[in-house]
């Protein structure tokens, strides 16, 4: 069974049945859900609290995992409703990306591209690369998630796990050109 129908365009009522029946849709998508809760006029602040809690219960495992696959949506749903000041957004990025890094180190993944980190991001409505699928780390990449513990990082970065490796390449040369001769 289809949707057919736009999520940030539904009522209170069409919301609730739609988290208790989720399953019966085959174009149903949870992070759809999740931004529609923000865009929604539909809707007063008080009820996309509540939808964004209900929402919260029946995908809890998702809703963690939206603090790396689109962290400002994650972050606007975390502060529905609340005036923040400058310091205290400062200080709820640096929680997402604490739970970022938390996250991904218990999942193990080999990779980082997930949701927004995925796709060129610009500001610009004209550029001509907005939306387009990128390579982690790429020239293109608008934003990158980057953590301070790691040591290699991006372009430009000096390795020194090849460095060293060339170092012993060489020690090893050295030591050899006596013996051959």
């Amino acid at each position: 069974m289809k949707l057919n129908c736009r999520l940030n365009q539904l009522t209170e009522a069409e919301y609730r049945h739609l988290l208790a029946n989720y399953r019966r849709y085959t174009d149903f998508n949870s992070l759809g859900l999740f931004r529609s809760l923000l865009e929604n006029e539909k809707l007063n602040l008080v009820q996309r609290q509540q939808l964004r809690d209900a929402a919260i219960t029946v995908f809890p495992k998702f809703y963690e995992f939206l603090q790396i696959k689109d962290p400002t949506t994650y972050l606007q749903l975390s502060t529905l409703g609340q005036e923040l000041t400058v310091a205290d957004e400062r200080a709820a990025w640096e929680e997402i990306k604490h739970a970022q890094q938390r996250i991904l180190t218990r999942k193990q993944l080999g990779h980082r591209n997930f949701g927004t980190y995925s796709r060129h991001n610009c500001p610009y409505d004209t550029c001509p690369y907005n939306g387009l699928m990128i390579r982690q780390n790429s020239q293109l990449a608008e934003s990158v998630l980057r953590f301070h513990s790691e040591r290699r990082i991006g372009w430009g970065h000096y390795s020194h796990q090849a460095a060293r490796r060339r170092q012993e390449r060489k020690v090893w040369a050295q030591g050899r050109a006596p013996h051959d001769e």
